[in-house]
């Protein structure tokens, strides 16, 4: 082995160790380490509401969430007008956890301010919203049933099996395929701060809903109410619990 070949591992291994450095003077400062730590419950913040957590002014809470994006730890999520930020991935929220255990630090629950009716289940202009709308789109997910798009970024789609589910459900999946539109898509729900399920599928299931007496559009607003009949067929998405 020459000296070149040596000196290779060595030069990775000091790499990985200034990493390993960076990463970690980055969770150290205490107003970084706050703004981590809130958005462990998956719930996407604004800078606004970070700065406030971190008790900093939003100049200041700007600089810092630079410093997470720049290591990796934070990612920017553009919602119309509004940008959010949330962990880049769950191996970041992996580590946040091990080393709040190590402090033995509790974490605050997320308090939405939405009032009940609207933050329950809702309208995004033809999909569902609120807690029913991220229920379905968590669902999904575990199921296995959805899966990232290969095609659109960012999109979904769904697998054989997710397909088939979704029919047996009365979803007009092939319908909502053939319009010109993303066919599904995760869409940021501003009262929970997860993803719901938003494109065409969304609006099919939508439609289906309301067609299945599962839920009720309001007369003078975007709430939709949850009938008894939905939590009777469907508990797994409209249980109280359910998301």
């Amino acid at each position: 082995m020459n000296a070149r070949t040596q000196a290779k591992p060595q030069q990775e291994e000091d790499d990985a160790d200034l990493r390993l450095a960076r990463l970690a003077a980055a969770i150290a400062e205490p107003a970084r380490a706050r703004m981590l730590c809130s958005l462990l419950d998956r719930h996407a913040r604004t800078a606004t509401e970070l700065a406030t957590l971190a008790e900093v002014a939003p100049s200041t809470a700007s600089a810092h969430l630079a410093k997470l994006r720049e290591q990796g730890l934070v990612e920017t999520l553009a919602q119309g007008k509004h940008r959010y930020f949330r962990l880049s991935s769950r191996e970041v929220a992996t580590a946040l956890e091990a080393l709040q255990v190590v402090a033995g630090t509790p974490r605050e629950r997320f308090r939405p301010s939405t009032p009940n009716r609207l933050r329950q289940a809702r309208t995004c202009y033809d999909h569902m919203a609120g807690a029913a709308g991220v229920a379905l789109h968590d669902h999904l997910r575990v199921q296995g049933w959805l899966k990232s798009s290969t095609t659109e970024d960012g999109g979904y789609d769904l697998t054989a099996a997710g397909a088939r589910a979704l029919e047996d459900w009365g979803v007009d999946v092939e319908g909502a395929r053939a319009r010109r539109r993303r066919f599904a898509c995760a869409c940021l729900d501003w009262s929970e701060r997860r993803p719901h399920l938003g494109g065409a599928l969304a609006a099919a299931w939508l439609d289906l809903a309301v067609r299945r007496g599962w839920v009720k559009p309001d007369l003078d607003s975007r709430a939709l109410a949850l009938t008894p009949k939905a939590r009777r067929e469907m508990p797994m998405l409209f249980a109280e619990d359910a998301a």
